[in-house]
């Protein structure tokens, strides 16, 4: 190695231990701090786009912005409790029987939370639900202040 690759490789030896002795010493104030830090990356404040006039209420534009959200709607025909040995007997064509009567309204669910009531339909051999009520926001509301 020659003298002059030397006296460059001791010099970055030089300079590469006075930046670790300078991280090491750790500035007393805050302008201490400022003045003695390394160029940081600058930071930038996010700007998002506002919602419409009214805010939360903004109007049919802020709508679609969950439009293609996937929610899941379940149907439920009726509940009941049976023990575990009874489950452990089921074969293929056993009858649980629900606590729903025949005829009677079923519960629509988005999320676990009663939307509307309908009744079974049949459309080319496919089962579907025939909405016959909906529940009204304040319903809604009502009902989970009581749970």
């Amino acid at each position: 190695m020659s003298a002059e690759n030397q006296d460059a490789l001791a010099d970055e030896w030089a300079a590469a231990l006075e930046q670790q002795a300078a991280a090491d010493a750790a500035p007393a104030t805050v302008e201490e701090a400022t003045e003695t830090a390394v160029s940081a990356p600058q930071v930038q404040a996010t700007l998002f786009k506002p919602f419409a006039s009214g805010g939360m209420g903004g109007g049919n534009n802020d709508i679609e912005m969950i439009l293609d959200i996937p929610v899941q709607l379940t149907v439920e025909l009726g509940r009941t409790r049976i023990p575990i040995k009874h489950i452990l007997q089921l074969a293929q064509g056993s009858v649980i029987e629900l606590d729903a009567l025949a005829g009677e309204p079923m519960d629509v669910l988005v999320n676990g939370c009663l939307i509307a009531q309908g009744e079974v339909v049949v459309v080319n051999d496919k089962f579907g639900i025939r909405l016959t009520d909906i529940v009204t926001p304040s319903e809604r509301m009502k009902r989970l202040n009581r749970n």
